[in-house]
Order: structure tokens, then sequence, then C-alpha cells
């Protein structure tokens, strides 16, 4: 049965109390996970000159930015949680747009890569293929979007107080092919470990343009330079080793240990169905 609207701002309203409620918790839990590989991962892709243009989606208390900053980029958050933007902000000193993931506005072809690390699972399914069309539109020509969520079997409900939506790779494979995006590479993690014991389902696309059909993916020198800082900066979070049961969602499950902020989103958690149509394109000056 499909979602009513009233559904939906039920979904948005209860995660995001979640996450406002566990705010501090969540960037205690998560502050130290090593996501150099998935940075790695959308940086590699870009062909764009850098510095380049990110837009770290479900930005969470701001680790990530912070990464993006230090490696010279410019990089805006997008985050649905009052108490989670206010933390991106002060963290990272970068703008951080207050948006509900179900009621976006995202400027046309502005950004050259969009970050959606352990987010996008926690968007009803229903409104995936319009959440996937308005990060498809913002991002440039050759645009890429990276994305990593836990792997299931077609599982979708309340997980506690979030809501998650679980899917295997031909499943997601489908959902965001039809977005327009051209599949890039994918993977699963944490490394190290048995691909049996890896939850986390990774992918790299790229916004469909004529040269995507001639030219292979080739890293840039400048985007060589930042996948090396990436890594070594990740590595300096000491993170320790994460193997989650794909089902649990944030809270020291795995989508909190990679978005190395797991307890973030239910529903329209962490970054996904967030509180009703909060949203606020404002910066940390004007926040507080």
């Amino acid at each position: 049965m499909p979602l009513s609207p009233a559904d939906l701002d039920q979904i948005a309203a209860r995660t995001l109390s979640h996450y406002n409620e566990r705010a501090v918790d969540f960037w205690e839990g998560t502050r130290d996970h090593d996501v150099s590989q998935n940075i790695n991962a959308l940086l590699g892709h870009i062909h764009a000159a850098p510095p380049f243009d990110l837009l770290d989606f479900g930005c969470g208390p701001g680790r990530d930015l912070c990464t993006f900053k230090a490696l010279g980029h410019r990089a805006v958050g997008l985050e649905g949680s009052l108490q989670l933007a206010a933390m991106a902000r002060a963290h990272s000193g970068c703008d951080v747009l207050e948006q509900d993931f179900l009621n976006l506005e995202l400027p046309d072809e502005q950004y050259d890569g969009v970050f959606a690390n352990a987010v996008l699972f926690h968007i009803p399914s229903q409104e995936l293929p319009r959440v996937l069309n308005q990060l498809h539109a913002t991002l440039k020509s050759g645009g890429v979007l990276f994305s990593s969520n836990p792997r299931g079997d077609g599982q979708e409900g309340w997980n506690g107080d979030r809501y998650c939506a679980f899917y295997d790779w031909p499943a997601w494979r489908a959902h965001v092919g039809a977005a327009g995006f051209v599949e890039l590479a994918h993977y699963f993690r944490p490394e190290g470990v048995p691909v049996e014991q890896r939850p986390w389902l990774a992918s790299v696309w790229r916004k469909a343009s004529q040269s995507d059909s001639v030219v292979p993916c080739a890293t840039s020198a400048g985007s060589a330079s930042s996948h090396r800082r990436a890594t070594e900066l990740g590595r300096a979070f000491n993170s320790p080793a994460y193997t989650p049961h794909p089902a649990r969602s944030r809270a020291g499950t795995p989508a909190a240990a990679e978005s190395g902020a797991p307890r973030r989103r239910g529903a329209g958690s962490r970054r996904a169905g967030h509180a009703r149509l909060r949203r606020r394109s404002s910066s940390a000056r004007r926040r507080r």
C-alpha cells in the first residue's frame, strides 16, 4: 500500500526527532570511522579540474565535510536534523543547507560530485526515484554520485524510530540507472573480511554525458592527489573493525559505522525522510 503524505510526514518527523535527541552520541560514535575508501571512490572518478564543488548529502555532524575541506575542495552539506546541521557547521566551517530530504530544493547543475554516504537507504522506496532524479539534476554534466547503503533483500520499514529500505545490487542498480546515471563501479565494505561479512554496498555513478560512451573513467592528477590525501586522513581516524547486521540501522549498527554517523536517520532519517517541510538554506552565521 502506498505511503500517504501523512505517512511520509510521520516518517520524517519521527526519524529526525530520534537524531536530534541523540546528536552528541551520534557524533561521538562515528567521528573516528574511516570512510576514506568511499571518499576516494567519489573523488577518483571526477573528471573536472580541482577544487571540486561537492555536496555532502546527509552530512550529519560534519566529519566528511571536514575531510573534503582539508583536501581543498568547496564542500556544502545538506542535513535535515537541526542539531546535526548546527554541529556540522561548527565542526567544518562549511555552509550546511537544512532541507527535508523529501522536500528538496537544489540548484541545477551545481556540483561536480554528490557524496551520499549511508543515507539513501533511509528514503522510503516509493520516494527514491524522485530523490535520485533531484540529485541527478543538481550535478553538472559528467558529475559523479557516490552512495553507500547496507545491503538486503527488499526489507523495508521501521527499525526502532528510524525507517529503512534495504536493496540488493540488482535492485539498487535498476533504481539508480532509471534516474539517468551511468554505472562506474561498485564494491562491498568493509575491506579485509570475506565478502559475506561485508554488509555495505557502495556504488559510483556518473550523470550521463556524450563523453561517457567513448572516454573511460580516469583519475586526473589533481584527483589522484586528493585520493592519496583522503586515504591518509582516513587512516588517521583509527576506526575499529565493523561488521554490523545489514538489517539494522544507525546506532552502532551498519548504517552507523559506514556513515561514520550511524545513528542518524531512520526513514527520513539520517538523511532521508526528514521532518516535514523544514528547509532552510542558511549559512552558519545565520543559524546561530
